[in-house]
């Protein structure tokens, strides 16, 4: 059986360049079969045929002269957003897998007043997600995180030594061995509700990295913020309600 690259192998079948190949795998938007390739420089058979999860545009929720708001699709870096809406610029992130509410903004004075908003934990920020194992009542967990940076990768985790972090949990759905729960977070923490779910031992779907289990994508989204007086709202994806 003859071998290649996974990369490369992509790269012919897609006719993209092999860099835009290594970066589609490494997303998480490639796969054989339904198992997701992994690593792009793994050898495999060349006649391999992969299967691409088409990204989605960003679609503009709300803009004015302020701000401009976003439904962010999975697998995009809030970065490629920024790009996308420039000049405007990011005024938070999310993580590449979590979908929903982007905002950024068009000038300074706005941008002060809003990072003002968000020190005094003033912003209403609500997720849904998926996690694993079943959750019956709101839990509540205020715990501070301690984020580090690995080979250029934020990794989070409870500890004493880190800042205030409070995440509460609504169940909303049980079935199997899962919930679909509603997430308000306040301070807002690098992978704050990721990091507070394997807390409680109900990690989200999708997020290996903190424990879940294999899925297409990090069952995360950042469905309403509230804002100065402004109410944005990304609608529940597809993939969330028919999760079953």
């Amino acid at each position: 059986m003859a071998t290649e690259k996974a990369y490369k192998i992509l790269a012919t079948q897609e006719g993209i360049s092999n860099s835009q190949a290594k970066s589609m795998i490494d997303r998480g938007l490639v796969y054989v079969g339904n198992k997701k390739v992994m690593i792009a420089r793994g050898e495999i058979d060349s006649k391999t045929i992969f299967r691409v999860i088409k990204i989605e545009r960003a679609k503009p929720i709300f803009e004015n002269d302020d701000i401009v708001v976003v439904d962010k699709p999975a697998y995009v870096n809030s970065d490629e957003i920024e790009r996308q809406f420039k000049p405007a610029v990011l005024l938070h992130r999310l993580d590449r897998e979590t979908s929903g509410v982007l905002m950024l903004v068009k000038n300074e004075e706005f941008r002060e007043k809003a990072i003002g908003e968000f020190k005094k934990d003033k912003v209403y920020k609500e997720y849904i997600a998926w996690v694993e194992g079943i959750i019956s009542e709101p839990i509540e967990v205020d715990k501070p995180i301690l984020t580090q940076k690995k080979n250029n990768k934020a990794y989070s985790n409870v500890s004493g030594k880190g800042k205030p972090a409070r995440t509460e949990f609504f169940p909303d759905i049980v079935s199997a061995n899962k919930t679909k729960v509603k997430c308000i977070i306040h301070n807002g923490r690098t992978h704050q509700i990721r990091t507070h779910a394997r807390y409680i031992d109900h990690s989200i779907i999708g997020d290996e990295q903190y424990g879940g289990r294999r899925s297409k994508r990090v069952m995360l989204h950042a469905h309403k913020v509230r804002l100065l007086g402004m109410e944005f709202v990304a609608k529940e994806p597809k993939m969330f309600i028919d999760f079953q």
